[in-house]
């Protein structure tokens, strides 16, 4: 039996991920659909600017874990152009030594030499197979249900020596979290983990914001509105832009960040302390802090050696956490004869963009020699609201339907990731359809 479409579209306030695959899986269902975006592009967080000189810069420094299940349902892979990083880091030892590891996940024990690896002991590479083994077993639904407590305690708990834990565990995971202190709860750990064991770190060969075009691209004409800000939501029914046009709407769809999203809730009678907090399951909208300051050589030797390697630092109090070099990975991230360095910092510096240019250039020609000092500044990207706080107890899926023909979508309502976004939205979808 086939249900009437209502005339009116569903409305979705933002265009990041969440919301494409929203409107995507909407559009597919044959359901009209208008997605308003304040912005001047889609994508979100998801975005990647192109200089005069050509650089492609992603705000952030972001990957695409292949393996990760909501990306595999609605991402054109081919068509993307993936470039994969190597799987492996080199890390630098708070001693200023460097040692390389070769896929420490997908191949731990030939990955941690126990003879020639400076980081952790025998055992510990046992315990990091006993993981791999341990993840494999299980869905990644089934890793996100489990218990949880902080991933330091995990990590302890399972048996990893404190070398271990601050030499690889740190620098490597806390880059993924951007949370050096390992806060995050310990089930996304073990999501994570499964997804570097099985996947591999990629890059669309144009960048980052490739992601969020594909999706916007498969949408008819007109159904996403650019520079539509929203100021309010109308009895429910009605979308109210900035300009005081208001828009009917046979449901709506909030896929904004979780402090918009409670702005705009607390709109709907007018009472701006009125945001259903509580009573909607909400988790507190705290969030990551992370910058990224990009540079670039004088010529085409890249720093990186071509290896398409992460560095890692794990030296304590260190500016530069981790170190990319993009070009080397898919070669449209630099002009020709270019090199493109990300240096990404995490945590709140409170260091202005002046001051802390300096200091970098300080880290990284103690790092990579004193040519560092010379490499050409380009842009410096302080990212407030980088990724959802997500701490033991959080559940990896708040209720999405808020109110009759209301919903709310983002990895906020989630886990912090690029597949808590498109499976949140992919939900709310089949929520509408089903209704």
């Amino acid at each position: 039996m086939s249900f009437p479409v209502p005339s009116e579209p569903i409305i979705i306030i933002g265009a990041g991920m969440a919301g494409l695959a929203c409107a995507t899986w909407l559009h597919r269902a044959g359901r009209p659909v208008l997605v308003l975006e304040a912005a001047d592009a889609v994508g979100g967080r998801v975005r990647t600017d192109v200089t005069p000189e050509g650089f492609r810069l992603d705000r952030g420094f972001q990957v695409l874990q292949t393996n990760y299940p909501e990306a595999r349902r609605i991402f054109d892979y081919k068509a993307l152009k993936l470039k994969a990083f190597s799987s492996g880091a080199v890390i630098r030892l708070p001693t200023g030594r460097e040692t390389t590891v070769q896929s420490p996940l997908q191949k731990p024990l030939a990955a941690f030499s126990a003879l020639a690896s400076p980081i952790g002991t025998l055992s510990d590479k046992l315990r990091i197979l006993s993981l791999v083994r341990h993840v494999l077993k299980h869905t990644p639904e089934q890793l996100l249900a489990r218990p949880a407590t902080d991933t330091l305690t995990f990590l302890r708990r399972y048996g990893w020596s404190e070398q271990m834990i601050n030499s690889f565990f740190k620098p490597f995971f806390g880059g993924v979290f951007l949370d050096r202190e390992l806060t995050t709860a310990s089930n996304f750990f073990e999501f994570i983990f499964q997804q570097f064991v099985t996947g591999t770190a990629s890059i669309p060969a144009l960048g980052i914001q490739e992601l969020p075009d594909q999706l916007a691209g498969r949408l008819p004409a007109g159904t996403v509105r650019l520079n539509t800000p929203v100021a309010g939501i109308v009895d429910g029914r009605q979308v109210r832009l900035t300009t005081g046009q208001v828009l009917p709407a046979s449901a709506i769809v909030l896929a904004t960040d979780g402090l918009a999203t409670l702005r705009l809730l607390a709109g709907r009678s007018g009472n701006p302390n009125d945001a259903p907090t509580a009573e909607a399951g909400s988790y507190p909208t705290a969030a990551r802090i992370t910058t990224c300051t990009y540079f670039a050589t004088p010529g085409g030797h890249s720093p990186g050696r071509n290896d398409k390697l992460l560095r890692l630092n794990a030296t304590p109090g260190a500016l530069a956490h981790n170190v990319a070099f993009p070009a080397d990975v898919s070669g449209a991230y630099a002009p020709a004869g270019r090199s493109l360095i990300s240096v990404s910092t995490h945590g709140e510096r409170s260091l202005e963009e002046a001051e802390l240019v300096p200091l970098l250039r300080q880290e990284l020609a103690a790092w990579f020699g004193p040519a560092a000092r010379d490499w050409e500044h380009l842009r410096t990207y302080r990212i407030a609201a980088a990724l959802p706080v997500y701490l033991a107890g959080q559940p990896p899926r708040q209720p999405l339907m808020l109110a009759e023909n209301l919903y709310r979508c983002g990895d906020w309502t989630s886990y912090p990731s690029l597949n808590g976004a498109l499976g949140t939205g992919r939900e709310v979808a089949e929520l509408i359809i089903k209704a």
